[in-house]
């Protein structure tokens, strides 16, 4: 799940300052951890200590306020009585991927991204985005192929991944759906060489930059692993609270 947050921290600095384009530098100045982060990591802490996930991601959010958070998930932290409220946003899927690296089976994978998904996404569009999501992270882990994995995608989601990246970089802009999020983090993926080229396919699309390289970046380390120069170089982003996390969660399950 490292690559998720590799992907939301390149992709922090061009989620307003959309660029289309694959030449730019990996970190640059002004490079950040966004709510991608920050909720994918308690996701991470969730599964591995059996803590109820509502609980701590408002005790995250509470912990590392203002990095861009949706509205409605605000709203949701403040009320500790409301419950799920019907989204269809790309937030389910930006912080599932943990999901996909912790479980041994495709059927464990689908009803754990549902459960975690549906704590605040619980529109059938939200729990599917995650579930997609979740699921390539666990195909491209087991080795599955490419080819394997899009038509898993396409015959148990219903999303169109036949578009090229060139297709759809053109009229292609910002939009917070899984609809219009998850589809293309995915064909960026499939078009992709190594780690570090989903991640640029995917920014280069404009869009919510950091979600949807944060999306394409856990695939891409299921599939391709993560150099270790990049992992270090994420690393130096976050804070040690966040560190502790991710290294126990990478040294159980992303051997």
């Amino acid at each position: 799940m490292l690559g998720a947050i590799v992907g939301d921290i390149v992709g922090s600095v061009y989620e307003f300052k959309n660029i289309k384009t694959k030449k730019f530098r990996l970190f640059k100045k002004g490079c950040f951890f966004t709510d991608d982060t920050v909720l994918t990591v308690s996701l991470a802490e969730a599964i591995m200590t059996g803590r109820d996930y509502a609980y701590l991601m408002r005790e995250y959010y509470r912990k590392y306020p203002n990095r861009g958070y949706g509205y409605r998930f605000s709203i949701w932290v403040e009320n500790e009585s409301m419950g799920p409220y019907n989204s269809w946003g790309n937030g389910s899927a930006m912080r599932i991927s943990p999901v996909g690296f912790a479980f041994d089976t495709i059927e464990e994978v689908l009803d754990h991204a549902k459960k975690y998904s549906e704590i605040t996404h619980n529109h059938p569009e939200g729990i599917k985005g995650a579930q997609a999501t979740a699921s390539a992270i666990f195909l491209a882990r087991k080795g599955v192929s490419k080819i394997e994995i899009k038509k898993f995608i396409e015959n148990n989601f219903g999303y169109d991944l036949s578009e090229s990246l060139d297709e759809i970089r053109p009229n292609y802009r910002f939009n917070e759906s899984c609809q219009e999020t998850v589809p293309q983090a995915i064909i960026a993926f499939l078009e992709s060489t190594d780690f570090e080229d989903p991640i640029r396919n995917a920014i280069s699309l404009g869009g919510d930059s950091d979600t949807l390289a944060c999306i394409t970046g856990g695939i891409a380390e299921a599939y391709y692993g993560l150099p270790e120069k990049i992992a270090k170089k994420a690393m130096e982003y976050l804070d040690e609270f966040l560190i502790k996390t991710v290294l126990k969660f990478r040294e159980k399950f992303c051997r």
